[in-house]
């Protein structure tokens, strides 16, 4: 009886537990500061994913032919592909290739952005000109570009014209397409609140429209920029005499295999390149966008 009657003063008299001090200013810090640091070891994180891919590819790249897993004859190993690439390096063939190929891609990637954005932004916000062009646009987006190559061809020559012609047919649709599709689809609440506000259709579409559409335009331009790429190399391989395309196709035909992939290589390299820069030039509208 007497430890039925002392426990609920036991439990009753019983401090309660103390508080956890709370950490000081100098404890906190490292946990909740320096946010660049982190940024930094994501950053960190990421590229050591990407480069471990890398390496993991260009270590079987070299192992499979040096153990007879593949044909070396068809596949040598990457040593002797960078061998081959340091040596076009060397003597300056594979920088003229290169740069004729970038004068043609960036031509034709140049036109079809300055055609095709004015002109998706017309379709996109002035309705009489959707409902005009609409079915010619419906009849040619579904005609692939090296389809229409040999038409090319056989109206402009084997020249440089019709190289940067297919080249620009082939961006044209991805820039276009997707610059209507951002002017369409604004929010309805943005353009109501601005009309709201007093704003006219001109200062509507340069302060509402315009910016809202910026991603989604630039969604079309990075993939014209690997379309620029692509179709490019397509076009040198018929009636070229310099170029990424025509090395590629010239070290085939001579059975120089370490030049083709040397030259699938430095395609490969520029691809990267240019879609790292229209990532940084997005970014840099994007931000004008949210700013502005």
């Amino acid at each position: 009886m007497s430890s039925l009657t002392e426990s609920p003063v036991a439990v009753r008299t019983a401090p309660p537990p103390a508080p956890a001090a709370a950490p000081s200013y100098e404890e906190a810090a490292p946990a909740a500061g320096h946010p660049w640091l982190r940024r930094l070891l994501r950053g960190v994180g990421s590229v050591t994913t990407r480069v471990a891919a890398i390496a993991v590819l260009a270590a079987v790249w070299e192992v499979f032919p040096r153990l007879g897993l593949v044909d070396a004859t068809f596949l040598p190993p990457l040593s002797e592909v960078l061998s081959a690439w340091w040596q076009l390096v060397l003597s300056g063939e594979l920088i003229d290739h290169a740069q004729a190929s970038l004068g043609r891609s960036l031509a034709g990637f140049g036109l079809a952005i300055a055609a095709a954005i004015p002109l998706g932004l017309l379709i996109g916000w002035y309705k009489p000109a959707a409902t005009l062009l609409n079915p010619l646009l419906e009849v040619f987006r579904n005609t692939a570009a090296l389809a229409l190559l040999p038409v090319f061809v056989l109206i402009l020559g084997l020249g440089e014209t019709s190289k940067v012609a297919i080249i620009f047919y082939a961006c044209s649709w991805p820039i276009l397409l997707n610059t209507v599709s951002g002017v369409r689809t604004v929010d309805p609440l943005l353009i109501k609140s601005a009309r709201s506000l007093g704003l006219g259709p001109l200062r509507l579409f340069q302060k509402v429209v315009l910016p809202a559409a910026v991603p989604t335009i630039f969604t079309g331009i990075r993939l014209a920029g690997a379309y620029s790429i692509l179709i490019l190399i397509a076009a040198e391989m018929v009636g070229a005499k310099a170029g990424l395309g025509y090395l590629i196709n010239y070290a085939q035909y001579n059975f120089a295999v370490p030049d083709m992939y040397a030259g699938i290589i430095t395609i490969s390299a520029i691809g990267l390149v240019v879609n790292q820069l229209l990532i940084i030039a997005e970014r840099r509208f994007s931000t004008w966008r949210t700013t502005s």
